[in-house]
Order: C-alpha cells, then sequence, then structure tokens
C-alpha cells in the first residue's frame, strides 16, 4: 500500500503565502515525479508545478514565478511554497506521484487526500 499525505491547506489572505507538504509511504521502490495539482470550485483538476527526481521542475503559466516546488527524496516529500496568493488560487490542492512499487513494476501514479487551501479577498 501507498499513502500520500499533504498537509498545510488553511485559509489565508490575498497576498499571503502557504507552503504544502505531502509525505509517501509504504511499499515503494522508487519515485520519479512528484508534484502538486488542484481543482477549483467547479473546474477540473489541473497541474500546478512538477519537480523530477533530480530536482528540475516544471509549473503552470498561471504560478508566474509565485510558487515553488521542491522535494527530499530521502524523506519522500514534496513541497510547494506558495507565494502571492489570491482568491483565483482557491481549490483543493492534491499530490502525486509517479512511482514503482517493486523493482519490476511499473510505474504507477497515487494521489493524495487533497488540502483546501482557501484564498480570502
Amino acid at each position: 500500500q501507498v499513502q500520500l499525505v499533504e498537509s498545510g491547506g488553511a485559509l489565508v489572505q490575498a497576498g499571503g503565502s502557504l507552503t504544502l507538504s505531502c509525505t509517501a509511504s509504504g511499499r515503494i521502490y522508487s519515485i520519479n515525479d512528484m508534484g502538486w495539482y488542484r481543482r477549483a470550485p467547479g473546474k477540473q483538476r489541473e497541474l500546478v508545478a512538477v519537480v523530477t527526481s533530480g530536482g528540475s521542475a516544471n509549473y503552470a503559466n498561471f504560478v508566474k514565478g509565485r510558487f515553488t516546488v521542491s522535494r527530499d527524496n530521502a524523506k519522500k516529500m514534496v513541497y510547494l511554497q506558495m507565494n502571492n496568493l489570491n482568491a483565483e488560487d482557491t481549490a483543493v490542492y492534491y499530490c502525486n506521484a509517479n512511482l514503482r512499487t517493486t523493482i519490476r513494476s511499473a510505474l504507477n501514479d497515487y494521489w493524495g487526500q487533497g488540502t483546501q487551501v482557501t484564498v480570502s479577498s
């Protein structure tokens, strides 16, 4: 069993900052990409940021330099530092990990339960 557990979601005022964390645990052989997605009310889930095991990061255009994704491979954790938040960032944020559970298994995507971020204007 693999579990991804997010933390750090909160209610914050526009212009504020938050840091989300996610820990992967369970039967994990190796982790490829880790990242964050979000689903705003009435919208589909969308990519926010992803980071490779080597530390290369990619961001959605709407991030515009406000967010930073990072990871700690030894701890199997991924972080999302979010600055200058606005009301459009209100969403449930989901952690994602693309990983193998054994040396012979295929890469599969695993998801956390999500953490709510609400930005008040």
